[in-house]
């Protein structure tokens, strides 16, 4: 490592055997990166998408006032303390996700492309939001994009009516014939942004071979810090710890294997065995990518369609999938909309997370997009129009909105306006009329 005196790279690593550990943005660095136009006033931009499976109870989703959120929904209310920094869209619509799948849903999310209907691998979908992103933003970081999941995606064949399971299984599409798998390890996540070159059995031999990343580096922090500040050696303290306590979260998990005596065939071996810290953990691994600015662009699958995954810990022992499929059961629309709550909280989690990171003069949540949602609408009838949105993110743009449109707008609209937002522009995306900008039209009180 080299430290300037005057000035620190943006792309400054702490190397160790086995180990690369990128550093958040600080002070030191913005000298060096002013020449880039990448100054405080001008931040890099993330842009990020977390997909639920099996569309939401609207009843219990949609927010009281047709503009604002001043009353926030049963299903939102775990959101009260982000409200400004989030807009609420409804009768947004996935009209190539007909006719009316699983499969359909999740691979429409992302692509608002129609997938082609076949059980084979001649599947054909279209390049998904992310990765259109990912080919201009994310030639500048160590990994264009990062997708993630909760559960394995190991089904093949066919899976819903007649659609190939890779439709069901990916989010991501790099083009529209190859989907890119998500990881649901802990780990594996964790060796794919701190390892350092080498296959992966060679990274992992290496990180075996300490207790810590950290240990790694430790001569690389030791003499990083003498040349920094001191605003600049908390905010470097504030990440090592971060990376610390992820990592111990994950030693820990894997340290319970032997103590599971009913592993769950969703989740890989040496998760933590609860669905909510597992999902905290993960969302605890993205905010560490975008502090160290290891890629800008993420996805993350917080269930996958038709799970089967049950809630006890909020009272829904009951599997998810039979549930949505209540033929107007008020006990089971009730209990969805319990599940819908509690896949809000983690968001909220995640967003705290952000919120609570600085980068530049904000956070990461200031400076980073990220859409909320599921391709579904009315999981009973399986629908694609009223999908559950959110947008969160953004300093300078207003926050606290209800966008709810007359007629169902696209979910291509937003797709194409999220691009925007991060420098990406394009005249259409799929089946988009407009951005969200120029199209938006809610419902008048008046």
């Amino acid at each position: 490592m080299i430290v300037s005196k005057k000035s620190l790279p943006r792309r400054t690593f702490l190397r160790g055997m086995g180990a690369s550990l990128a550093l958040p943005l600080l002070d030191a660095m913005i000298p060096a990166m002013t020449a880039q136009a990448r100054t405080p006033a001008a931040p890099i931009q993330r842009l990020g998408f977390v997909y639920v499976p099996m569309g939401s109870d609207i009843t219990r989703w949609t927010p009281r006032s047709e503009r604002d959120l001043s009353e926030l929904s049963p299903s939102l209310e775990s959101l009260a303390p982000l409200v400004d920094h989030l807009t609420v869209l409804s009768n947004m619509e996935l009209k190539n996700a007909y006719p009316g799948t699983h499969a359909t849903s999740n691979a429409a999310f992302l692509s608002a492309a129609k997938a082609k209907w076949t059980e084979s691998t001649d599947y054909y979908l279209g390049t998904t939001v992310d990765q259109i992103a990912a080919q201009q933003v994310g030639q500048q970081t160590q990994l264009p994009s990062l997708e993630l999941a909760m559960d394995l995606m190991s089904m093949v064949g066919q899976c819903d009516n007649g659609f190939a399971c890779v439709y069901q299984n990916n989010l991501s599409w790099s083009s529209p014939t190859t989907p890119l798998p998500s990881e649901a390890h802990p780990r594996i996540v964790f060796e794919r942004l701190f390892g350092d070159g080498g296959t992966a059995q060679e990274r992992r031999a290496a990180l075996d071979k300490r207790a810590s990343l950290l240990d790694w580096v430790k001569d690389d922090i030791a003499r990083l810090e003498k040349d920094l500040g001191a605003e600049d050696r908390v905010k470097v303290d504030q990440y090592l710890s971060s990376v610390r306590e992820v990592e111990r979260r994950i030693v820990k998990a894997e340290e319970g294997v032997a103590d599971n005596q009913m592993p769950d065939l969703e989740r890989p071996v040496g998760v933590p065995p609860a669905y909510a810290d597992h999902a905290r953990l993960m969302f605890d691994l993205q905010v560490l990518a975008m502090q160290g600015d290891v890629t800008r662009v993420l996805t993350f699958q917080l269930a996958r369609e038709t799970s089967t995954r049950t809630y006890p810990e909020i009272g829904v022992p009951e599997p998810h999938h039979p549930l949505t499929h209540h033929g107007g059961d008020e006990d089971k629309i009730a209990k969805v909309a319990k599940i819908n709550g509690f896949h809000v909280s983690l968001f909220a989690y995640y967003l705290e997370r952000l919120r609570a990171t600085p980068d530049g003069d904000g956070t990461l949540l200031d400076h980073s997009s990220i859409l909320y949602g599921s391709g579904m609408g009315n999981p009973n009838i399986h629908d694609h129009v009223n999908l559950p949105i959110i947008v969160a993110g953004g300093k300078t743009r207003p926050g606290g909105r209800h966008l709810r449109y007359e007629t169902p707008e696209p979910l291509a609209n937003l797709h194409l306006t999220l691009l925007d937002r991060v420098g990406v522009h394009r005249d259409k995306f799929s089946d988009s009329t407009g951005t969200i900008d120029q199209l938006a039209n809610p419902v008048s009180l008046g």
